[in-house]
């Protein structure tokens, strides 16, 4: 039987559709824009942004950058995802051979105005204690406040979009990597890093070479829970890409499989 090349695409279309066409029903909380992040590569930070150090003194955030440059937007009294998100940070650092503080440097900015320095001081604390390399972690991760209008500034300007939500705010989890003149190189999304991830984004950051973001698979396969403000597995994706999978696999077949010879 010969096979037209018209239905072959036609049920290719078919078989993409079944797996690939949920994306819009199951990921409408990822898109809305009120929540998650639009990245902006290739831009650079503003130079008026304005932040608070652990030393209390008040300075432009751009004049900190003079090495590859993770910048963290949290919430420090955050109930969700936001410790699991910095625990992910405070793991691959301890695991990653470059050196914090000398190869590259954290910023973690809490994006709540009313929070000030000494809650950001008792969280970095915490977070200390769950690394084997304090001194030089603690060197190179520094925790920050700033005002509304900064705040504003700077996660608009890495494209974090947050919502607020009574006392508490809605927001995905990731992290900007800046390269030392300022211009945003990669995004790494979630809430643990593999740390060849890590250590690339920040060598490309060096350079100046910009990425796309590697895990879109996990993000496909994962969608943000804002009641849970968690990321859970969902099912109906990856049983629809594992559906497409086997359905190629078998209309391969039956196309191309040897033809029987009639004795």
């Amino acid at each position: 039987m010969r096979h037209s090349p018209k239905i072959i695409i036609i049920l290719f279309i078919v078989l993409f559709q079944l797996g690939f066409g949920q994306e819009t029903i199951f990921n409408q909380d990822m898109n809305d824009p009120e929540i998650g992040v639009v990245e902006h590569l290739d831009e650079f930070l503003p130079t008026d942004i304005y932040i608070v150090g652990e030393d209390s003194q008040k300075v432009v955030l751009t004049d900190l950058i003079d090495k590859p440059t993770i910048l963290n937007f949290v919430y420090y009294r955050c109930p969700g995802i936001c410790s699991p998100l910095m625990e992910g940070i405070a793991e691959v650092m301890d695991k990653s051979d470059l050196v914090p503080g000398d190869d590259y440097q954290v910023l973690t900015i809490s994006f709540d105005p009313s929070e000030g320095l000494d809650l950001a001081l008792r969280k970095k604390t915490s977070y200390m204690n769950l690394v084997n390399n304090k001194d030089q972690i603690a060197k190179g991760w520094k925790f920050f406040v700033s005002d509304s209008a900064s705040i504003v500034k700077a996660t608009e300007a890495v494209g974090f979009n947050y919502k607020r939500t009574g006392n508490d705010f809605l927001h995905a989890a990731s992290v900007t990597v800046i390269s030392p003149d300022g211009k945003i190189t990669r995004y790494l999304n979630g809430l643990y890093f593999l740390p060849f991830e890590w250590k690339m984004a920040i060598i490309e950051a060096s350079k100046g070479q910009s990425g796309p973001t590697i895990n879109k698979i996990l993000q496909f396969c994962y969608s943000y829970d804002p009641a849970g403000q968690t990321y859970v597995l969902n099912v109906t994706k990856v049983a629809g890409i594992l559906i497409l999978f086997f359905a190629i696999i078998i209309f391969l077949y039956l196309i191309f499989k040897p033809k029987r010879k009639n004795n």
